[in-house]
């Protein structure tokens, strides 16, 4: 990590694309996350071909749930999905706890709106936390009180029990950026050394409300196009000059999709041996489309005899 005095020192590391940097104001219970994505987003789109104001709103999606899942300690899957019957009647951006993302959207028809509540129909977005061995699942509705997903998201926390959140997304063909800025309490500043202690307890709460405002407008300062081009070293440079910042050594993000020939086998026994069968029978062949990253997946009437024949004693054959 590296430690800035009155301004942020060169970093060890300027690869800021596709990776995340977290960062912690010295001084103040106030912390940050940036987040870019370039080759990982073009692999997720690599398939795709949706509409202009679909696909940055997918792109600001992913964005958002590779900052949210950075301010959790989890291991499992954070989700943020749109549902609704509007022309974009499903969205899904999703980031593992070690920043692999995928993420898709199904449209019926192409609109010139990029408002979310428009696209989807005025449906429903949701946080969902799931850990790995589902075991755990948090949902949390977000309501649609804005156009945009930051808005959105910002309502969000302010009426949530959760910690005061902003964000700032952007998103086109070339990639996706994001920013986010999180006001937390002393105890989680002290155990995450965000400044020194003594400081922190000499910070009046007036001051800190003041600090919180000023650092909100300082960042809404923060055009588009400097949230996409600009390291992220000038990035903190250029809005908190004024401010003692420490940056963290950056984390990889990268585009993983979790689909594999073992889990369609499985959703395949869940439909039946009838439908199964029945759909061989027509087409010759059962083919799966994975959803997110677009593969196929091919099962012909060797694979599904094999898939739903019934082991010895009656046992039901393993999944390899």
């Amino acid at each position: 990590m590296t430690r800035a005095t009155g301004q942020l020192s060169e970093p060890k590391s300027m690869h800021d694309r596709d990776c995340l940097h977290r960062f912690l104001f010295e001084h103040l219970p106030i912390r940050g996350h940036i987040v870019h994505l370039d080759a990982a987003w073009r692999a997720l789109l690599e398939q795709r071909d949706y509409p202009e104001n679909i696909r940055d709103t997918l792109g600001e999606a992913v964005a958002a749930s590779v900052l949210l899942a950075a301010t959790l300690k989890f291991d499992g899957t954070l989700s943020l999905q749109l549902q609704g019957q509007g022309p974009m009647h499903l969205m899904l951006a999703q980031c593992s706890s070690q920043f692999g993302v995928r993420a898709v959207a199904r449209y019926r028809e192409v609109i010139d709106s990029r408002d979310i509540s428009v696209l989807s129909g005025h449906g429903n977005l949701s946080v969902t936390l799931e850990n790995d061995d589902l075991s755990q699942r948090y949902q949390g509705i977000v309501p649609l009180s804005s156009d945009r997903m930051a808005q959105c998201l910002q309502g969000y926390f302010e009426h949530s029990e959760q910690l005061p959140t902003r964000l700032w997304l952007h998103a086109d063909e070339k990639g996706v950026s994001g920013l986010l800025l999180q006001r937390i309490s002393e105890d989680t500043a002290t155990r995450r050394g965000a400044g020194h202690v003594s400081s922190l307890l000499d910070v009046p709460p007036v001051d800190i409300d003041d600090a919180w405002a000023r650092v909100q407008l300082l960042a809404d300062t923060l055009k588009p196009e400097e949230l996409q081009r600009l390291t992220d070293r000038q990035i903190l440079r250029r809005l908190f000059a004024e401010d003692d910042v420490r940056m963290f050594e950056s984390t990889p993000v990268f585009f993983r999709c979790r689909c594999s020939r073992e889990r369609v086998s499985g959703m395949l026994k869940g439909l039946g041996a009838a439908e199964i069968r029945s759909v061989l029978q027509e087409r010759g062949v059962v083919e799966v489309r994975c959803d997110f990253c677009n593969r196929a997946y091919q099962f012909d009437a060797v694979d599904i005899e094999q898939l739903f024949t019934t082991g010895p004693a009656g046992s039901s054959p393993s999944v390899h």
